[in-house]
Formats: structure tokens, sequence, C-alpha cells
């Protein structure tokens, strides 16, 4: 891009320069900004927090990766960082640059940074002012965290805030080796975020279900005091808690889709569609529109037992296992799935053995039935599995921040019998050290669980069944409601 191109972009994307200059509201801009405006279109109340603490923050050194899929609102949380910034007293609106970074290079990228400090140099008077620097959609450019790297550490850069946010990441960068490794600043906060479609809990809270909400616990406390209390005490909730969790299980957590579902009771087929393009984008776009349906229909029915990548590729048409492995890759990569491997007594993953592919919210796994006859629709016992296994990838990643990118949070475990335990013990940062999850099975069933709970126990002697509906407190394993146990798991 020319400097010219750039400094036009910079001017258009960041309207509270010329209210600060002008001395006018500098939150004025918000009334007609397109993000802000479409999410108004469909908003339930839901306000994700996740840079909430940088918005409250004065500027200083910190840099913060935000990954996530599309679709689930990046640029919306940073639009509301803006408006936070724009109304404190201690910040001029010209120490904030947004930078939507769709087709730009890396060397665009170094020049927009150069220019974003030259056409806001008014705010440097008398003294230099630290800037806040917030970069949309930057981790798909190749080469962007040499970029970032050169800059922190070559230039004021590297003293101010910074937010990288993207829907997927180049394999070109390394924002551990480039940029978290002493590049990150010298505060504590958390530097790797991901923002995910709302779990469970926030479905509750937008969708104004009248149940009471347990306070989060920790995945290696699953079977203490607090979860007993929680389970008695939400017992007589059981079954507006399972209404509500099959209605999250058919609409998933983008914020559209919830409020779409909603208020309709299903979820637009626009909407599913525009799901699709980016799954196409991403992960497919060297097929027909039409295989991502098949793709995740596919995906999701086997989504309960380890994948057989040679048999899937050839149900699904593929010529390759090569090419329905870059699928895959690419399918993890923009945060729309998730690997489980199996796992070890220590955690560690299995060499040669398969590994279980799980969706990355429930709305995708209805894709295929949305938009292909035939396909069939998903199964309520898979669909809630995926959904626990995520929130319990969350909430690891969220105290191992990283983790999920890496593909290192959930794990599963085969029994000398052959039998699979979904979720197996993974050791995570506790406050005594290394702490391991508890041992999960789900089961979406309203009786017939103690098989399940006799298979934890032969290996673990103790741990949880997700069920639909049983409460189950006097026995080694447990049974919990699935919805229960997904309100627990919530990030603290």
């Amino acid at each position: 891009m020319r400097d010219d191109e750039i400094q036009a972009r910079l001017r258009a994307v960041n309207p509270w320069w010329r209210a600060a200059a002008a001395g006018l509201d500098p939150a004025s801009w918000a009334a007609d900004d397109r993000v802000l405006r479409d999410r108004s279109r469909y908003d339930l109340g839901y306000r994700s927090g996740i840079l909430g603490d940088v918005a409250a923050r004065p500027p200083d050194d910190t840099l913060i990766v935000l990954r996530g899929p599309r679709r689930v609102g990046k640029s919306v949380v940073l639009k509301d960082a803006v408006l936070a910034f724009c109304g404190r007293p201690d910040i001029d609106p010209r120490q904030i640059v947004y930078l939507p970074a769709d087709g730009m290079r890396a060397k665009d990228l170094g020049r927009a940074i150069a220019l974003g400090r030259a056409l806001t140099r008014s705010v440097d008077q008398p003294v230099t002012r630290l800037r806040v620097w917030l970069l949309d959609e930057v981790t798909s450019i190749d080469g962007w965290t040499t970029t970032i790297k050169y800059l922190r550490d070559n230039s004021i850069f590297g003293e101010e805030t910074v937010v990288c946010t993207g829907s997927s990441w180049s394999e070109t960068g390394d924002v551990e080796r480039d940029l978290l490794a002493g590049r990150a600043g010298s505060s504590s906060v958390q530097r790797s975020r991901l923002l995910l479609p709302m779990g469970f809990r926030d479905f509750l809270e937008v969708t104004a279900h009248r149940v009471p909400v347990p306070v989060p616990v920790p995945p290696w406390d699953l079977q203490g005091p607090e979860t007993a209390a929680a389970a008695v005490s939400l017992e007589p909730f059981t079954d507006e808690l399972d209404l509500a969790w099959q209605a999250y299980l058919t609409s998933g957590g983008f914020p559209r889709a919830v409020y779409e579902h909603h208020k309709t009771g299903a979820v637009s087929e626009s909407f599913m569609r525009d799901i699709a393009s980016w799954l196409h984008i991403d992960v497919d776009r060297e097929a027909p529109v039409d295989s991502v349906p098949l793709l995740m229909a596919e995906l999701h029915a086997r989504s309960t037992s380890p994948l057989n990548r040679a048999k899937t590729a050839e149900s699904l048409g593929y010529h390759t296992r090569n090419a329905f492995d870059l699928r895959l890759n690419r399918l993890v990569r923009s945060y729309g799935a998730l690997w489980a491997h199996q796992v070890n007594d220590a955690g560690h993953r299995v060499a040669g053995a398969q590994s279980k592919l799980y969706l990355a919210d429930p709305l995708l796994a209805w894709i295929g039935t949305a938009l292909r006859a035939g396909a069939p629709e998903p199964d309520m016992t898979a669909l809630a599995e995926e959904a626990l296994a995520v929130a319990m990838a969350a909430a690891i990643d969220s105290r191992q921040p990283g983790r999920w990118t890496v593909g290192d949070t959930i794990g599963y475990a085969r029994t000398n019998s052959g039998q699979e335990i979904d979720f197996a013990p993974v050791a995570i940062p506790g406050p005594n050290g290394s702490e391991w999850t508890t041992p999960t099975e789900v089961k979406w069933v309203s009786d017939g669980w103690r098989a399940e709970a006799r298979t934890i126990e032969g290996r673990y002697h103790r741990g949880i069944v997700a069920t639909k509906n049983i409460t189950r407190l006097d026995t080694p394993t447990w049974a919990i409601p699935a919805p229960l146990l997904a309100l627990l798991l919530a990030q603290p």
C-alpha cells in the first residue's frame, strides 16, 4: 500500500482523533460506527470483558495477542475498548490508534505504525505521550511478528500498549519467540488471550433464563464441596437447565446466533451461510462452497471417537489423506475445531495414537443440516461432549494461556480393555503447584450411567459422569448434569 492509502485508512477508522481536535465529544463516532451498529441489531446485552483490564490501565509496555474465530466479536471488543478510553479524563483520544490490517503486508504494517504516530503528533505537545495500538486481524499477515518484534526492540513502540487480534495465524509468525519472550511488557497481565463464542454461563445470562448461576470451580476441584453444594442447590432447576442446555446446543454461542434463536427459535440461514463462507475461505478454499456443510456434518458425526483420517478423507471424497489433513489443520488454526489427543497417566500425548477432533461451537455442527439436503441432524450426545470439551479446554487455557493454540489442553484416555474416557486428567497450574483436572466422561442420559462410572473408577478411582439430568454424589464417581458442569467450568 502507498503511504497516502495507509493515511486515508487511518483517518477513516479513527474518527475520535478529529472529534478530540475539534473539542467535540470523543465518543460521538460510536453512533455511526458500522461494527457497533451491527451489534445493536442483534444485541441481548452480551459484553465480553476480555480487554476490560487493558481499557482501565494507563498506557504502558503491555502487549496482548487476542485470537479467536471469525464473527465472534474481536473487532467489537476493540471498539468497546476505544469507547472506554475515550471516556477517561487521563487519556487523549489521539493516543488511541486503531488499525484494521486486512489486506496488508508486513512492510505496510510497519509504515502504518509510523504514519499513525505522525498523524497524532499533536498529542505529543508539550511532552511525548504513549500510544495504545489496536491492530485488528493482524495475525494472518506473513511475517507480522518479525515486524512487531523489530519495532518493540528499536523504538518507543516497545514502551506502548499493543493489542494484536486475529482469526488465524500465519505459519511464518512465531508469537512466543518473537513477541511474548521478553517483549510483552513488565506487567503481570495475561498476554495470550482467547475469545470464543459465548459459553453456557453467558448464554444463560443474556437469554434471561431464571436459573441461579453457581460460582465457577477450578478444573481440578470438580469433585469438591463447591460442586456438591451447587449440585444440591440447583437440583430443583434440573428441567430448566436441561431445556436451556438444549437451546444452547442448537444455537451455539456466536452472539448473532444466540439473538436469532432466542427471538425466533432458529438461527437464520443467512447467518449460517456467513459462517460457512468463513469456513470455505479459511479452510477449504480449493473446493466448491458446498464442501463445507459436508465437512462439518462428517466431523461432527465422528467427534465422539478418535478420528480415522484415512477413512474420513475417503468418505468425503478427498483425493489424498494429505489434502484432508490440510483442511483439518486450517480448521484448527482458524479456531473452528480443537484436537483432543490420547494421553497417558502422565498427561503426555501417546505417540502414534489417533486423536479426537471437536468442533469449537455447536452451531458449526448444524451447518450441514441447514445448508445441505440429506445431511443428518447433529446428535445431542455428541453436541454435549463437544460443548464440554470446549468448556474444559477454555478453562485450562485461561489458567495457562497458549495451550489451546498449541493443541495441549484436553486429552482422552484408553483403558487396558480398550474403553475410552473422554477427558483424562491433565496437569495445569494451581495455587499449590501443578494440579490435575478431574477425569470426566460424557453420557447424556437420564439413567444407566454407572457403566461409565465403573470405567472411570477402574482407571482413576473417582471422577465425573456428565449426564442429561441425573445428580448423584454418593459414589466415588459423581453424576452431574452436563449443563451444571458447563457452568462450573466457566472461566472466572
